[in-house]
């Protein structure tokens, strides 16, 4: 079916997307950085507080996992750093634990330093830091992902600082980890992370710990919208430890790699493009790479328009998508974050995801984006 929206910018016809499919197979392991659902209706100071909706937020994490994709657990792409604070993120973490482990579900979540000020920390703070939270989830369950500190980042001196912290962090954990480069067009507190501000230099560093550490480390996630620099760093990887690319930007030709490896997935875009993904790793798994492409091409210019600068504002995007497919019943979130992104930023990720079929009921999506733009001044 389809229908016409007379959105800012022109009239669209949205048309129904391809209904979901029996997946599986897939050569590569693939998180999908989950969002959070907020309630709209709790009593709160909504630029301060952080109410859930548990019942919508855990439903679409078994969303993700019916697609074959494992749960990357309170990320930044579930507001952490910007709304989710730490006692709400363990609550998450031990919520989606007990639901993943009747079907054996993937799961891995973050953790890291934010329960503190990154103002006055010294390396010593940020070591119990990390551990505390390191202990927590791991005990709820969860595979640990090492998440970048903004609090190392102020009281790191030079590389040496960032070497101490890891190898005693890593060295307290009972399985591998997975570390976290997240860019500063991510978050702008992360800048200088590895103790120089040139990307090449930091990953000198960083290569070094993940070295002294390998057998700590399941692998990497970086963030830094670079193919380049993903590849470079891949190529230097110990034996045994994964790249999981984190580059919504290029994400189709690193996972598919070439002659001399290839990334595996952890990205914020698998939440709103579930289906697709899914569809182009099973694809990826049979070698049937026109099929890949046909599934995964498409889904590019909404990803790179979604993660478009102010990056970090990219969430808005991604929970509008979650409201327009049904998945909740609102597009509110935590901190007013829905406010982040303007009326023809939306206008233009509906486009896009009309085009990479991304609406498997378009009347849905229709009827859903109606009052976000009448709100907004727009009837449509």
């Amino acid at each position: 079916m389809s229908t016409v929206l007379n959105l800012p910018g022109g009239a669209v016809t949205l048309k129904d997307g391809p209904k979901p499919e029996t997946t599986g197979g897939w050569n590569r392991t693939a998180f999908a950085a989950a969002h959070v659902v907020m309630d709209p209706l709790a009593e709160c100071d909504p630029w301060l507080d952080a109410p859930i909706d548990w019942d919508r937020t855990l439903a679409f994490r078994e969303h993700l996992w019916s697609h074959g994709f494992g749960v990357a657990e309170a990320m930044d792409t579930a507001q952490r750093g910007m709304g989710l604070d730490w006692p709400t993120s363990l609550e998450l973490i031990q919520r989606s634990v007990e639901l993943a482990k009747p079907g054996g579900h993937m799961i891995a979540s973050g953790a890291g330093t934010d329960h503190i000020s990154p103002e006055g920390a010294d390396i010593d703070a940020v070591i119990a830091a990390y551990e505390e939270q390191c202990e927590a989830v791991e005990a709820a369950g969860s595979q640990v992902i090492l998440m970048a500190s903004r609090a190392l980042v102020k009281a790191a001196k030079g590389p040496d600082d960032y070497a101490r912290v890891y190898e005693r962090v890593l060295g307290g954990l009972n399985k591998p980890a997975i570390l976290h480069w997240l860019g500063e067009m991510f978050d702008p507190a992360l800048e200088g992370y590895w103790g120089a501000s040139d990307h090449m230099e930091a990953m000198e560093t960083c290569l070094s710990i993940i070295n002294a550490n390998a057998s700590k480390i399941d692998g990497i996630k970086v963030s830094l919208l670079s193919a380049e620099k993903e590849i470079a760093m891949r190529r230097r990887l110990p034996e045994g430890v994964r790249m999981y690319t984190g580059d919504d930007f290029n994400y189709p030709d690193l996972i598919a790699g070439d002659d001399e490896g290839y990334s595996h997935a952890l990205l914020g875009i698998f939440d709103p493009i579930a289906g697709a993904a899914a569809r182009a790793l099973s694809a990826l798994g049979r070698g049937d790479m026109d099929t890949y492409s046909d599934a995964f091409d498409p889904t590019v210019p909404l990803s790179r328009h979604i993660f478009r600068a102010p990056t970090r504002f990219y969430k808005t995007g991604v929970v509008f998508m979650a409201y327009l497919n049904g998945h909740q019943d609102h597009f509110t979130m935590i901190g007013g974050q829905e406010s982040t992104r303007s009326t023809q930023h939306l206008a233009e990720i509906m486009r896009l995801a009309n085009t990479a079929g991304l609406f498997p009921d378009a009347e849905l999506a229709a009827a859903r984006a109606r009052p976000v733009f009448a709100a907004r001044g727009v009837e449509v």
